[in-house]
């Protein structure tokens, strides 16, 4: 990967594709060095992933580290100007905690689960 920050997304989820659309153009009107890959595309060759990990949450890579979850939203956000203030809110130690958790037991799987309904549905 050669930007310093790349974002790993499924563009084929509603739920995906809306958010991180969003933070593409927001990036591209702003001319930020952020790099978004749609894990359906020949882009997740260079990503250490297989497309079903890819489906499972979020994924940064920033300096040359991977990071998912929630602490990959920080580093998003980081890199935004306008979200600086949301990184530093989620970052603070009970909320960081809070939002993990639903995002690691709740958001994730089940945007997941609606992911592999959608696939199964398409067949």
């Amino acid at each position: 990967m050669t930007d310093k920050t790349s974002v790993l997304y499924n563009a084929q989820c509603p739920v995906c594709n809306f958010e991180i659309s969003h933070y593409a153009t927001y990036a591209a009107q702003n001319a930020l060095p952020i790099r978004f890959d749609d894990l359906n595309s020949d882009a997740l060759a260079q990503w250490d992933l297989t497309a079903d990990a890819a489906a499972r949450r979020l994924y940064v890579a920033h300096d040359g580290e991977l990071t998912s979850g929630i602490p990959a939203f920080i580093i998003l956000w980081n890199q935004m100007p306008r979200y600086r203030w949301l990184a530093r809110v989620v970052n603070l130690p009970g909320i960081h905690w809070i939002a993990s958790l639903a995002y690691d037991r709740v958001l994730a799987p089940l945007i997941y689960r609606w992911h592999l309904r959608r696939q199964r549905a398409a067949t």
